[in-house]
């Protein structure tokens, strides 16, 4: 198998034993078996368990930060602009390979590598909301980016809570009342131009 393919692959398997077990539960050897190859061939790519974690990390926050980002650019109407953010952290959080648990979950938080990752979700989509935050109304930075950061955490929290105990209530359903929600909240800040 090609180097690209075989690294895939491997990823894909620890990504089920890290959402199944947790970092410190999940061994080399179960990631290697979920794989179908020996350890060695793992350790070929990955020189340990943190390494696999922490490429695993990279590429669920990359996935996050660019549904962000696509949200925020697939329209310049900033209702919905919200409605689109909202409903990008509920698709990520439903996706079915669980991957949201290695960043909003994570049992390895108090590692600097690990926390540093998950910081950059919050940090990357908040900067991009700030933006659009401070071009419309003209308020600073630095109330802009708490506004942006005040968003996101809503989005993830919303998200996670609504994934883990859904009730009666849809996906979309869910991501348009909270959408609704920060909508009446940031339309309250005039616009600038």
């Amino acid at each position: 198998m090609p180097r690209r393919e075989r690294r895939a692959q491997l990823m894909s398997s620890a990504l089920e034993v890290f959402v199944a077990q947790g970092y410190h539960a999940a061994a080399m050897d179960d990631i290697a078996d979920r794989a179908g190859v020996s350890k060695p061939v793992l350790y070929q790519h990955f020189p340990g368990k943190l390494d696999l974690y922490l490429a695993l990390l990279d590429q669920s926050c990359d996935m996050i930060i660019a549904g962000c980002r696509e949200a925020l650019e697939s329209t310049t109407e900033n209702k919905q602009r919200v409605a689109a953010t909202m409903d990008a952290f509920f698709e990520y959080v439903a996706g079915d390979t669980g991957a949201f648990r290695l960043v909003f979950e994570s049992d390895l938080t108090n590692e600097p590598a690990v926390r540093e990752h998950v910081d950059r979700v919050t940090t990357e989509c908040a900067a991009m909301i700030a933006h659009v935050i401070h071009d419309d109304t003209g308020l600073p930075d630095d109330a802009s980016r708490l506004l942006a950061v005040s968003l996101v955490g809503m989005a993830q929290v919303s998200a996670r809570f609504w994934l883990s105990d859904p009730g009666a209530i849809s996906k979309s359903d869910a991501a348009a009342l909270v959408a609704g929600l920060a909508w009446r909240g940031i339309r309250g800040y005039p616009l600038e131009h």
